[in-house]
């Protein structure tokens, strides 16, 4: 979520969808509709972002080793990844699978890039226990397009060593808004290189993921239901925003919050030095083996717990020629096999719920966290995503700045700018 996208290039590949895809729901080649699928030794080609290419490829590697069919994986930039798909769209070119950052699931659902899961999905024994917020994003007048791929959640990461030295429990993490605000005071306390917090201050995309599940988790909401109108100014967001503020004005956050644009936002808190700060999930096997670190949900003002539920969903192109094939894989990759020995044994998060707790998550309690949390987690919708909360000259980022660090305009009309830019 710390990458921008640019306005103008996401306006560009919209628009090239929509050229090439009339604009309306896709429904793609049916296939059999075998709920099955089919493995007869086909050749299918699959495309995915850099971000998440690590999990693609683990995946296609096992199936590829175990199946007739043959998955040739090509791993895009993630910058270059939103052009690429347009172009091809344009083109008549897509891959016959192709995955996608969730929140822009939408863009590609509305104009038709995905075929029609609807009843392959739901005849799968687990269709409940799928990541729910990963089916919405991809659902459009009421089919469902894509299943979850690859899932990364926003979640507190606490060091446990500097709560004690702060004489805070090391296994009481805070369970509101208010308790954060006290832990993270008490390790600033401690003086010296000791931060108590740190925030992505100029990041768009750290901002959504990380200050929006506190916003959910007392209930209230970011936007509409169809994503053309944000409630960013709500009772709720603002004590979210007071807290931040607060942080930044008391130098309870580390240096260089203010300017962080998110490409070393996830770097500070292995140094040792910070109390308590939300982060993604996947960065959980990035920490250094001698750092006693904890992880818990984000709260909210009075409790509560969220999470922005991100990574990719994936779907299989309306244009296959080999449809019953490509969902082959997508229910192999579902299945006990891939989301036990591939994903969770990969120290990922598992894209169903009801095998949160697994052999191998349970060696680690906190991934046993992180699992449970994506039953409670949210994934935003709207089509107007990219160039409203990513793109760092889009009103979101004013606001987020605007809110927290007093650079401008009042908080009701930065909201209005994030309702036109959504609505425009």
């Amino acid at each position: 979520m710390g990458k921008a996208v640019s306005g103008i290039a996401a306006a560009l590949v919209v628009a090239g969808l929509l050229t090439a895809c009339g604009g309306g729901g896709g429904s793609g080649a049916a296939g059999t509709g075998d709920p099955e699928g089919v493995d007869d030794g086909a050749t299918l080609t699959m495309w995915t972002r850099a971000a998440t290419g690590p999990q693609s490829e683990a995946l296609v590697e096992a199936y590829n080793a175990t199946h007739e069919n043959t998955i040739e994986l090509t791993v895009v930039p993630t910058d270059d990844y939103q052009a690429k798909v347009g172009a091809a769209a344009g083109s008549g070119e897509l891959p016959d699978l192709f995955a996608s950052d969730v929140v822009f699931v939408p863009n590609y659902t509305s104009s038709g890039l995905y075929a029609d899961l609807t009843e392959r999905i739901e005849a799968l024994p687990y269709a409940d226990d799928l990541a729910g917020s990963h089916l919405d994003a991809g659902t459009w007048e009421g089919a469902r397009y894509v299943v979850p791929h690859t899932l990364d959640l926003s979640v507190l990461f606490y060091n446990r060593e500097l709560y004690r030295q702060a004489g805070l429990d090391p296994d009481r993490p805070p369970t509101t808004l208010a308790e954060w605000d006290e832990q993270a005071r008490a390790v600033d306390a401690l003086g010296g290189d000791v931060d108590g917090t740190f925030f992505g201050g100029n990041c768009g995309g750290c901002g959504v993921f990380t200050w929006w599940p506190s916003i959910w988790a007392a209930g209230a909401e970011v936007m509409n239901e169809d994503g053309t109108e944000a409630d960013l100014d709500s009772d709720v967001a603002r004590r979210v925003y007071d807290t931040y503020r607060g942080w930044a004005a008391d130098d309870i956050a580390a240096a260089g919050a203010r300017d962080e644009t998110g490409t070393t936002w996830t770097g500070v808190f292995p140094e040792g030095r910070i109390g308590v700060m939300p982060m993604p999930s996947t960065t959980l096997g990035l920490m250094p083996d001698d750092l006693d670190f904890g992880v818990a949900p984000i709260p909210g003002p009075d409790g509560g717990a969220s999470t922005f539920v991100g990574g990719d969903a994936i779907g299989v192109a309306a244009t296959s020629d080999s449809p019953d094939q490509a969902w082959h894989f997508l229910r192999w990759s579902l299945g006990d096999e891939a989301q036990l020995d591939v994903v969770a044994a990969g120290g990922d998060v598992v894209a169903r719920t009801d095998l949160a707790a697994n052999e191998h998550s349970a060696a680690d309690p906190r991934m046993v966290t992180i699992n449970e949390l994506v039953a409670e987690g949210r994934t935003p919708y709207s089509l107007r995503f990219g160039q409203t909360f990513n793109d760092p000259n889009g009103p979101w980022l004013a606001l987020m700045r605007d809110a927290v660090f007093g650079d401008g305009g009042s908080l009701e009309s930065d909201n209005q700018a994030v309702s036109d830019s959504l609505s425009d």
